[in-house]
């Protein structure tokens, strides 16, 4: 039975439900490589992934959130809630939002739904968001789900980027509980810095470019990324972030069981865990078989993380993310025992509900 509602001076959201998805093309580094000049050891080397899963011809971000969606609604154990939050760069178009299309499909008709940009941190401004509404009373039960198709907006002969990015969704669904309980989370730092937009960007599409004059050049409808920029900002400021969620939280950074970053890149993940003083088996990481998957990353770590059992209920879990805006934010909590949880490869399922 849902647990009942707790006071409002202690009322936290707490996470009672996870799941996610991956469409079922696999695109290897081989086979990348026969188009672009690379190889696999060279993208392993860099990257650390070895492949990554592509939307098919005609699948939306919505498709892949609606899966990941109904496998967190199984896993919580609930047919229903007061509002979904997708957090996406890529929504299905530019106006309206998707996340009230994806309530829609998962027979969520009525519920609040709102998209939440904030490019691969979206998923911890998306996990702040959703928690406030809880903790506000303005939801008992929330559906978040992170969902990204990079393959529709990253220029396929781009060398540099086509080797990093893929397509998923991960979902939580988070109820109305108390903040000493295992999966509450309320301690969250967040940030940014807009000075630099321009490290991440798809330059078109937007109301900066429509209202300009003149044609649009080709590049801009791609995504642009000064990578050895991002490397430097992202290891310093979620090593940064992370050591300011542990200070709100009265925590040690040995007090952290499991950090599960924003799948960027490999060494970006072990150069966070290395400056935080982490020992590497304490990261937690899957970006070797789905690649950069942006706001999807986290929630598809730790699916993956918890369907293999590398993550257990009691560990205190911090995450972690860094994306295009510039933006940050991590965020600690207690994991809970779950009552199931699909691996994320296991791609059966449909696409309706």
């Amino acid at each position: 039975m849902p647990a009942p509602p707790a006071p409002a001076r202690d009322r936290a959201a707490v996470l009672c439900g996870l799941a996610g998805w991956l469409p079922p093309r696999v695109v290897t580094n081989e086979e990348l490589s026969r188009r672009l000049d690379t190889s696999d050891t060279w993208i392993r080397s860099r990257t650390g992934i070895a492949r990554r899963h592509f939307a098919a011809p005609g699948q939306a971000t919505s498709d892949l959130a609606v899966e990941a969606g109904r496998r967190a609604l199984r896993s919580a154990g609930v047919a229903d809630v007061d509002a979904v939050v997708v957090t996406t760069t890529t929504p299905d178009r530019s106006c309206p939002a998707t996340a009230p299309l994806v309530a829609d499909r998962l027979g969520l008709t009525g519920a609040a739904a709102f998209d939440v940009g904030a490019v691969c941190t979206g998923f911890v401004y998306g996990l702040a968001s959703a928690a406030g509404l809880v903790a506000a009373g303005v939801a008992d039960r929330v559906l978040l789900i992170g969902a990204d198709t990079y393959s529709t907006i990253v220029d396929p002969h781009d060398r540099t980027n086509a080797i990093i990015f893929g397509d998923g969704a991960g979902a939580v669904v988070l109820r109305a509980g108390h903040a000493d309980e295992p999966g509450a989370v309320g301690h969250f730092d967040l940030g940014s810095d807009g000075a630099g937009e321009d490290l991440i960007m798809v330059a078109a599409g937007g109301s900066r470019q429509r209202s300009a004059p003149g044609p649009v050049a080709a590049p801009d409808h791609h995504l642009a990324m000064r990578g050895r920029e991002v490397f430097r900002h992202a290891v310093t400021r979620m090593t940064a972030s992370a050591r300011a969620t542990l200070t709100l939280a009265d925590h040690k950074v040995d007090d952290v069981d499991r950090i599960v970053p924003h799948q960027a890149n490999l060494r970006i993940l072990r150069s966070v865990a290395e400056d935080l003083g982490l020992p590497p088996e304490r990261l937690v990481t899957n970006i070797e078989s789905v690649g950069n998957t942006g706001a999807a990353s986290i929630p598809l770590a730790l699916a993956d993380a918890t369907a293999r059992h590398t993550i257990h209920a009691g560990e205190r879990v911090l995450l972690t993310a860094f994306g295009g805006g510039l933006t940050w934010g991590s965020c600690l909590l207690t994991w809970p025992a779950l009552a199931r949880t699909d691996h994320p490869h296991d791609t059966g399922g449909t696409q309706e509900p």
